[in-house]
């Protein structure tokens, strides 16, 4: 059994009430923090563990904090990003849903390392019955104390805010976020300044994932150190996955990184294999906006090796052959499934999201629906193929913030790995009209037709 650091709790009976949380060692790093740490020490003990950003960058936190502008003067902020809308990711929910305070716990450690008196958790608006369980939560903390002027007669204060976002995936970019938690539209911002510079109301301020947060309390109550024996290399400590698709134990698991993939998805422990008898086909590791790998390059590398459940692994080959750990949204696809219908559903989801802000983005991202539709509905032509991957290079890169690369890299992966299963659409229209056109015949007992084609 893998060691458990966000949900060794969370299956205690009444774990989401103050009372049964402070009785299972709740809100101890807060008292060691604030009684025995300096925030400089804790920061450092952040940056010792290594914990990367587990909202998808993988940056790490501890670098990120010390990046905040001390020597202002000005008010500081941390902000948690609870607005997690990447399509196949839903660990942050489960977090904050069963175990409430956790977050608490993580966000009054963190903010006082960063020496900010008001803080806030910018949640989703589609997460309603979450929102009114962290404000139960928060109302607990501050009854107990927690919370307020002069936390524990150290003379730290602290106000904690939960803000309800307007329901757009755009405000997971932190500057977008800020925008949104300022009262305007939530468009990203150029950049510099950066928020450690110039953030919420141009004061310094961290943005930091819910995942991210709820880490902290476990390193200050052990170690850094204790954290980094976790893991492999620099992808240290557990990391949540959310696990949909194909198989037979979806869920939300906590997993030690440099677990193999083969054992993540076919062991009883965690995703148990396939759901049926039908094949593996593809997978998606880390939520729709990460590149899409064919089953034989799910458990090896293209060198070879052990694909493993890490940030150097699972990149291992660059996008040519290798994907990424992002937010940990794990999809999994049997032989039934249909590539093209997907990355169309992807791009459907990116059109919309796009703030408009960038032409590339607002522009691309349509026109890649648009093609995308019409390939799959049977009246593809053969140029689309390349007018898609023409599309998709003039948008990565080209953008304010990463919403323009998360929409261009899974069409260019789709073709890049499932280039025939595009081409069969284009050729037998007649053959994919209905929707489950590969659950009566998988593509694998056709495809041998687009060789034989003649173009």
């Amino acid at each position: 059994m893998s060691q458990k650091i966000l949900l060794d709790k969370i299956n205690i009976p009444g774990i989401k009430t103050y009372e049964v949380y402070r009785q299972n060692g709740g809100y101890a790093s807060v008292e060691k923090a604030l009684k025995a740490l300096t925030p400089d020490e804790v920061v450092e003990e952040v940056k010792t563990s290594g914990l990367r950003g587990r909202g998808g960058a993988g940056f790490p936190a501890g670098m990120k904090w010390s990046f905040i502008d001390k020597k202002s003067g000005k008010p500081r902020h941390l902000v948690c990003n609870a607005d997690e809308s990447e399509p196949g990711t839903f660990k942050d929910r489960y977090l904050m849903e069963y175990i409430p305070h956790l977050l608490i716990e993580g966000m009054i450690t963190s903010s006082y390392a960063l020496g900010a008196n008001l803080s806030y958790i910018y949640i989703r608006g589609e997460y309603m019955w979450v929102y009114k369980i962290l404000e139960r939560a928060i109302a607990e903390a501050k009854a107990a104390g927690w919370l307020g002027k002069n936390i524990l007669g150290t003379g730290y204060d602290l106000d904690l805010y939960v803000q309800i976002g307007g329901g757009a995936y755009i405000c997971g970019e932190e500057t977008a976020l800020i925008e949104s938690l300022e009262g305007k539209r939530g468009n990203p911002r150029i950049k510099p300044p950066f928020p450690a510079v110039s953030g919420l109301w141009a004061n310094p301020t961290v943005v930091n994932n819910v995942e991210t947060i709820a880490t902290v309390p476990w390193i200050v109550n052990n170690s850094g150190a204790d954290y980094a024996k976790i893991g492999i290399g620099r992808s240290t400590g557990t990391k949540l996955i959310s696990a949909s698709g194909h198989i037979k134990n979806p869920g939300v698991y906590e997993i030690e990184l440099g677990l193999s993939v083969y054992e993540f998805m076919n062991s009883d422990e965690y995703l148990g294999g396939m759901s049926s008898d039908r094949p593996l086909k593809a997978f998606v590791p880390g939520g729709s906006s990460v590149p899409v790998l064919p089953a034989h390059l799910i458990y090896k590398t293209a060198a070879g090796e052990d694909r493993l459940m890490s940030y150097e692994s699972l990149s291992d080959g660059g996008f040519a052959t290798g994907s990424m750990l992002g937010s940990g949204g794990f999809i999994v696809y049997n032989d039934t499934s249909c590539i093209v219908r997907n990355t169309w559903n992807f791009s459907r989801f990116y059109h919309h999201e796009s703030c408009g802000q960038c032409t590339p983005c607002r522009e691309g991202t349509g026109w890649m629906e648009k093609v995308l539709h019409r390939i799959e509905n049977g009246h593809g032509r053969e140029e689309d193929i390349e007018l898609l991957l023409s599309i998709q290079s003039k948008i990565e890169g080209n953008t304010i913030c990463p919403l323009g690369d998360a929409a261009a890299w899974p069409v260019a992966a789709a073709i890049r790995h499932f280039r025939d299963e595009f081409e069969y659409h284009i050729r037998f229209p007649e053959k994919i009209k209905n929707r489950d056109h590969f659950v009566a015949e998988p593509f694998e007992k056709v495809k041998h037709l687009v060789s034989k084609a003649t173009v």
